[in-house]
Formats: C-alpha cells, sequence, structure tokens
C-alpha cells in the first residue's frame, strides 16, 4: 500500500526478487483494506501516509483487527507524532525511506515470524481454555 507508484514499483521488485509475490498495489485506506479482505496476504506492507481520507494507520488498524493480517510501515516520517500513531495500530515491523533489500528481507521475515509465533501462542492458550470447559 503505497501512493507513490514509483516507490511501490521498487518495493514490488525488491520483493519479488527475494522471492515473494506481490498480490496488488493500491494507494489509499479503503482499497487496501478491501484488497487484504479479498485476498488476505501473509502480511501489508503500507505507507502511513496514503491518499485519501483515511491515512495508512487507520486501514493498518482495520486490516488487523478484522483479518488478523500483519501490518508493516513503510515511511519516510520518523517524527514522534507519527511514531505514536503508528504504534496504535500494532505494526509488526516499520522501515524508513529510502529502504534497502536486506532491510526489507529482514523485516518482512521478523515480521512472519513474529506472527506465526503470536498465532500458534493464541492456539495454544484456546486449547488449553477449552480444555478446562
Amino acid at each position: 500500500m503505497e501512493d507513490d507508484f514509483i516507490i511501490a514499483s521498487s518495493l514490488k521488485d525488491s520483493l519479488q526478487e527475494l522471492g515473494y509475490s506481490v498480490i496488488g498495489i493500491v494507494d489509499n485506506g479503503p482499497d487496501a483494506i478491501k484488497k487484504a479482505e479479498e485476498m488476505h496476504p501473509d502480511a501489508v506492507i503500507m505507507d502511513i501516509h496514503l491518499k485519501g481520507p483515511m491515512d495508512g494507520t487507520q486501514a493498518a488498524e482495520i486490516i488487523w483487527g478484522a483479518y488478523n493480517i500483519p501490518v508493516i510501515y513503510l515511511t519516510a516520517h520518523t517524527d514522534d507524532a507519527t511514531l505514536q500513531r503508528a504504534q496504535k495500530a500494532f505494526p509488526f515491523g516499520y522501515i524508513v525511506k529510502p529502504f534497502s533489500d536486506k532491510v526489507i528481507k529482514s523485516t518482512l521475515k521478523m515480521a512472519l515470524y513474529r506472527h506465526k509465533s503470536e498465532m500458534e501462542r493464541w492456539k495454544m492458550k484456546e486449547d488449553m481454555r477449552q480444555r478446562k470447559d
């Protein structure tokens, strides 16, 4: 989810070179949510500042809350106000532009690992709760 076509294309190329599939590029929050609902990707890389009335943090909160898809932010903004807004949506990573393939790779790997671990932990807790019932 990136509103700058050149950056989005570069990110897509980087991800594909690293062996990941890219299911699409969108430039606004509502389309990001719709694409996440339709395709249910393993992760979303989201620009914080998107076109339209909904920014990336708002879209990320919905995507995480409704679909349990981890979101990694991609942004040029590192000011305290932006970081505080981003934290509210439980990000799985934060990549600062300009980015490198190494940073994309390591951040995405860690986000996917963290998500998998959290889902396994949640399942174990749920299994234990059901046994008690």
